[in-house]
């Protein structure tokens, strides 16, 4: 008798829960269609969410079913029932997780607001959801907080001492985020002299991709106690300054005018190069021991964008420098040698 039971109640899950899996199937296959007609990517994003959390729910409607259709004993129905609570809670919270991060995400990369996606930031905000849904499920079980929350008081102190590393790298990226002089995509570079692109903030790391396109890899407690100068704040646009020598021959207001032209062309051709702020030469740092120093002053557009720039605005004025006959002087020293006759 008890064995017609259970083959019953297994036969009903079966037979509902596979029934549901093919109507899911074909539903998502007519959504999918519908979305790709759309131009927004939200539908995408939402699809992507709910289709390993309605998997969980056909599960559960043939669980329910089978519960109602077969004769279990009471005394085995209420764990049954939790069981059935259990799973429809954890799909509506791994749901409610990847939707929400998802479109926070979207949303953070459509509006292209400082506030940064970080994998910090995400995980703090699925800890929450994930945390909500375990109290739910403790509640369920007749499992009281107060006391959990007692002892995690007490053992936190211990916890917090064997994961005091690991605590201070969390709070250190929770207060980079905060404070915003260090967000994701900016040039940064550390009082080390290493430089990159912020990658990605993380719970423990923070990475930077270097130039060498090599990822260093830097502890959020070390990244806030450093110094650190970042070249987005506040804002990309910078000044270059290229430093200039000429002979001593030469006459100084000409050198100025040939270098204020020569970038006033260069940057309707050179990509990066601005034509606003106008540039601008100062005779600095001026006297040179053996030649006229003038400093050279350009704004660009990012800092990454100084090193073709360089490039091109050296060639280009060494080759003005040959056509106006201005000389390129080399170091010079006189020495006069005492005669002791």
């Amino acid at each position: 008798m008890i064995f017609k039971k259970t083959l019953l109640a297994f036969i009903a899950f079966s037979v509902t829960s596979g029934l549901l899996l093919l109507a899911r199937a074909i539903l998502f296959s007519l959504i999918h269609r519908w979305a790709k007609k759309t131009k927004t990517e939200i539908d995408n994003l939402i699809i992507a969410t709910i289709k390993f959390p309605s998997i969980l729910i056909c599960i559960t409607i043939g669980l329910y079913v089978s519960l109602e259709i077969s004769e279990i004993p009471s005394k085995y129905v209420p764990y049954l029932i939790k069981a059935i609570y259990v799973l429809i809670i954890l799909s509506v919270t791994v749901t409610l997780a990847n939707l929400i991060t998802r479109l926070f995400i979207n949303y953070v990369e459509r509006k292209a607001i400082s506030f940064q996606s970080t994998g910090l930031l995400i995980t703090i905000i699925k800890i929450a959801i994930y945390l909500i849904g375990f109290i739910i499920t403790l509640h369920i079980f007749g499992v009281s907080i107060a006391p959990l929350i007692t002892a995690l008081g007490i053992g936190g102190l211990a916890v917090g001492l064997a994961l005091k590393d690991t605590l201070e790298n969390l709070f250190a990226g929770i207060h980079i985020m905060s404070e915003k002089t260090v967000r994701v995509g900016d040039f940064i570079r550390l009082e080390t002299g290493q430089e990159g692109y912020v990658e990605d903030i993380s719970w423990r790391t923070t990475r930077i991709r270097m130039l060498p396109n090599n990822i260093l890899i830097i502890p959020n407690s070390k990244l806030a106690q450093s110094i650190v100068i970042n070249y987005f704040l506040p804002e990309k646009r910078m000044s270059l300054q290229i430093p200039i020598s000429v002979s001593y021959k030469e006459d100084p207001e000409k050198v100025e005018k040939i270098l204020i032209d020569e970038v006033k062309k260069a940057s309707q051709q050179i990509e990066g190069l601005l034509s606003e702020p106008e540039p601008v030469v100062r005779f600095i740092p001026g006297f040179g021991e053996s030649s006229l120093d003038f400093t050279l002053i350009c704004h660009i557009r990012e800092v990454i964008d100084q090193y073709p720039i360089q490039h091109e605005l050296r060639k280009r004025i060494f080759r003005r420098f040959k056509e106006e006959g201005i000389e390129i002087p080399f170091p010079q020293r006189v020495v006069w040698l005492k005669n002791r006759d």
